[in-house]
């Protein structure tokens, strides 16, 4: 795969993501749905106290990222950052994102999840991620998604 094949699916994979979420949010806002179907307020709520938890612990770890290392190539993927490479926060954004479809949407949610892992793959080849930083970026979505949405709410 060359090159700019990579940049460009890191484009349109992260802002196709990012634009059907917002869609989602004023999809259920716009309709009256009843107490046993889903909801905007959880949608808004799981992935978006997820993200914040996510930012403060990856904030804290601080991990470099591949391109710092020591006679590493620069990325395919343009990043300026230094650091808080783990977990990927854009990682874990498409699979939380992609439970919250599964919650309403199942065969959505898997679409996006298949979205989501090749997300990954690009991240790690763009040399923006480590393996480690998009695995535990994808676990990580896909336990707060389930855990928002599966235990919690329903205890609610």
């Amino acid at each position: 795969m060359s090159d700019k094949t990579i940049v460009v699916l890191n484009s349109i994979l992260t802002k196709a993501v990012y634009a059907l979420y917002p869609l989602l949010l004023i999809y259920l806002a716009a309709y009256h749905l009843t107490d046993k179907e889903p909801g905007f307020v959880p949608a808004l709520l799981v992935p978006g106290i997820s993200f914040v938890l996510l930012s403060i612990f990856r904030d804290k770890v601080d991990a470099p990222r591949p391109y710092e290392m020591p006679g590493a190539a620069p990325p395919i993927i343009q990043k300026d950052a230094s650091g808080k490479s783990f977990p990927s926060r854009h990682i874990f954004s498409i699979f939380v994102i992609a439970v919250t479809f599964f919650w309403v949407w199942p065969a959505a949610g898997v679409l996006i999840g298949i979205a989501g892992a090749l997300l990954a793959w690009v991240r790690v080849k763009g040399g923006v991620h480590f393996p480690r930083d998009v695995i535990a970026g994808a676990l990580i979505g896909i336990g707060c998604g389930i855990v928002g949405f599966y235990v919690i709410l329903p205890l609610i």
